[in-house]
């Protein structure tokens, strides 16, 4: 993504925000924005990767790969920071092809979380990561953690 489609991004994260506000609880402010203080951070910080999602040419969510992990402490780790499709183009194999495609890109140690209260994430995520793992991941976190998820290295 270039730094010019950031205004893009920004509002994209809007409607993901105004959508994860079910499992957040957050609340706009009083401008009407919810916010997103890591954006700049996507194109100061190394090991950030900010995508656009689009299918058949039509802008359908973004993808956001981050070195930050909860979990996995090793060095050079990758973490899905932030991963959104639209309602319209969900159930139509995008978010599996596009994680896919994002694993393939960025090989190596990987820790995909989300929030425990976000069933939809969790049910995404388990058939993401088995189907591209074979089933070789570990979960991480446990019942007393907000976020949790999976490990694997490929």
């Amino acid at each position: 993504m270039q730094a010019e489609e950031k205004p893009l991004l920004t509002r994209l994260l809007e409607l993901y925000s105004y959508e994860f506000s079910v499992y957040s609880n957050d609340d706009i402010d009083e401008r009407g924005y919810y916010g997103y203080d890591h954006l700049d951070d996507y194109w100061e910080e190394e090991g950030r990767f900010p995508y656009l999602i689009r299918t058949n040419g039509k802008i359908a969510g973004f993808a956001l790969i981050c070195p930050h992990c909860d979990y996995r402490k090793e060095k050079g780790a990758h973490a899905i920071g932030e991963f959104f499709v639209m309602l319209k183009y969900r159930r139509m194999g995008v978010g599996t092809k596009v994680a896919m495609e994002l694993f393939e890109r960025h090989r190596g140690l990987w820790e995909v979380c989300y929030w425990r209260n976000n069933l939809p994430a969790s049910r995404f995520w388990k058939k993401v990561v088995g189907q591209y793992t074979k089933d070789n991941y570990k979960i991480c976190g446990s019942e007393s953690n907000i976020k949790i998820g999976f490990t694997f290295e490929n």
